[in-house]
């Protein structure tokens, strides 16, 4: 009986291909116009030459057959011949094997297709792996339907394959070229705790709660009435008089954020004057803009007509003014735009900025998000999607990941910004580095507006792709700055403890203040707790560092950022080594 899984013959001439993955070899089959060539190449492991005495010669074997101008069909013949004897060995092996494990490849992240007789050996389920455990058990549509023009003949029920894992990989290799090495130079922050970083991270070290109830406007209707609310902010030496008070909070945020974060990487006004500042770019992205400047906007128009609306309505809430606020403030003239994915906007910058430097486009990026949402529309919104807490007698305590307890998210505002440099030319300007940046990735979940797909296959893909871009193996990773926002859906999805049960979720800012924490806990050796932990869900088995900190020295950290829309981001940090 032939088994084959082979081009349609009513296709125009062209390259066909087939790839038979088994333990015992790889088929190809390739087909065009002008030069037809089947091949068959069987390379056996080790232990299978040793079982099967008379297949010892079989350890590499090539043979090609050269058919020039011969009619496709004749092809298609000669192609399923080969098949047969292949497949012959393929049964008898397979028979003494039904009741092994199936091997995976020395990559933790595998895709593993397996056939069944259930489905009549024409249905396959496709499994992936995160290197802790499966994510995805997926039935593929039958190969009956095929839009595609391909097509796979009926094979015996009987049959199953077990496995058909990856070949084992040499281990990752890390990015070499000091051009392409990003290093992080400088970090700036405004947060519920103030702008200081050191104090920041103090207090998330502390467990002390940065929530309380809100003052900025009349809460007292509202079903939620409390956020990570900033207060006593000031802008002094950073913004002057006059836009200090025309600016949305989001972009003051911004300013001070991105100058702080300048300064810490001694790239002040004066150093930055000897430089070329083409070179150096801004990606301050925000998932919200400047939400109170289009809401003052709105008011105007209704209540005094759309002769009254400010001239700054437009300016002051599109979301890429921060990006430009803080070029025109400094007079940097690279690559400067923004990005806005909810939740996930941060770590989208900074994936982004990175890539900048890589392909030589900039020298020096100033990366991050912002967010100020702490006003009525904005909190009024997000209790329209039942999305927050409403623990209105106990704010500090509200915000719980993983714990049984939780019902929503707690709001919160800032900004975290990073300086992503190439490794040579910080060198080169004697610049301080602080950590390293290895990789990133982006995927998105494709589900559903606002809730996670419940398999996680979204977010373990993005986590297998940041680490394939650091260059860093699953083991390596010992410390997951998590996204954990505790709600309902999404807690169980990831695996680590953050501090957002004390700042609130920070919305568009929450990937740059989480970077922060993350390349913190890197360079003190200390992880700052998830507090308000009291009833945790008994899926949850791993260690979240609940209420206290813990001292640990991190090899490489992910941070995990992802927001409304499916938008699902990782970026990977480690300490800096020469």
């Amino acid at each position: 009986m032939k088994r084959s899984c082979l081009p349609s013959t009513n296709l125009t001439p062209a390259v066909y291909y087939f790839l038979w993955f088994s333990h015992v070899g790889i088929i190809y089959i390739l087909h065009n116009s002008a030069h037809r060539k089947v091949v068959l190449n069987l390379d056996e492991n080790q232990r299978l030459r040793k079982r099967y005495d008379p297949y010892k010669s079989l350890s590499k074997i090539s043979m090609a057959i050269e058919l020039q101008n011969s009619p496709k069909n004749h092809v298609l013949d000669e192609a399923n011949k080969l098949l047969d004897s292949v497949m012959e060995f393929i049964e008898r092996r397979e028979e003494e094997r039904l009741s092994e494990m199936v091997a995976i490849a020395g990559s933790c992240y595998s895709s593993l297709l397996f056939r069944t007789r259930e489905l009549g050996g024409n249905g396959t389920f496709l499994i992936h792996y995160n290197g802790l455990r499966s994510v995805e058990n997926k039935q593929m549509a039958s190969s009956g339907s095929n839009p595609t023009g391909f097509f796979c003949s009926s094979t015996p029920k009987h049959r199953t394959v077990r496995a058909m894992a990856s070949p084992a990989v040499s281990a990752p290799k890390r990015e070499k070229d000091p051009k392409k090495r990003i290093v992080i130079t400088g970090m700036g922050l405004v947060s519920v705790f103030g702008n200081d970083i050191d104090t920041y991270y103090d207090k998330l070290l502390e467990g002390e709660s940065g929530i309380s109830i809100i003052d900025r406007f009349d809460a007292s209707t509202f079903s939620v009435r409390f956020a990570g609310q900033i207060r006593n902010f000031s802008s002094k030496g950073y913004i002057d008089g006059k836009n200090d008070r025309r600016l949305d909070d989001c972009w003051r945020y911004c300013l001070v954020a991105g100058r702080r974060a300048l300064e810490d990487a001694n790239l002040g006004p004066e150093v930055l004057e000897t430089m070329d500042k083409s070179k150096i770019g801004v990606l301050v992205g925000s998932g919200m803009g400047g939400l109170t400047a289009f809401s003052n906007g709105v008011d105007s128009l209704i209540q005094k007509g759309y002769k009254k609306i400010s001239p700054f309505f437009i300016p002051y809430s599109i979301t890429n003014m921060g990006s430009a606020l803080l070029a025109i403030d400094t007079g940097l003239m690279g690559p400067n735009y923004s990005i806005s994915t909810a939740c996930a906007t941060a770590n989208y910058c900074f994936y982004a900025a990175a890539n900048h430097i890589r392909r030589g486009e900039a020298e020096i990026m100033v990366a991050g998000g912002t967010e100020a949402a702490v006003m009525a529309t904005g909190v009024g919104g997000f209790i329209a999607c039942r999305a927050l807490s409403q623990r209105n007698e106990e704010p500090e305590k509200a915000s719980r990941p993983w714990d049984k307890d939780r019902d929503g998210f707690v709001m919160g505002e800032g900004s975290g910004v990073l300086v992503m440099e190439s490794l040579e030319h910080a060198r080169k300007r004697g610049a301080t580095i602080i950590a390293e940046y290895l990789g990133g990735a982006i995927t998105c979940d494709a589900h559903h507006m606002t809730d996670p797909r419940s398999d996680g296959l979204g977010v373990s893909s993005c986590i297998t792709k940041s680490l394939e871009d650091a260059g860093v193996s699953p083991e390596e990773v010992n410390y997951v700055n998590a996204h954990a926002t505790s709600t309902l859906a999404g807690d169980l999805a990831e695996v680590n403890a953050i501090k957002k049960s004390m700042i609130g979720h920070g919305l568009g800012a929450s990937g740059g203040l989480e970077a922060i924490a993350t390349i913190k806990a890197i360079t003190t050796g200390w992880l700052h707790p998830t507090i308000n932990q009291y009833n945790l869900e008994p899926e949850v088995t791993i260690d979240t560092v609940p209420n206290m900190k813990k001292k640990h020295e991190v090899n490489v950290a992910i941070s995990n950022s992802f927001g409304f829309g499916g938008h699902n981001s990782v970026v990977v940090f480690a300490p800096f080594t020469a």
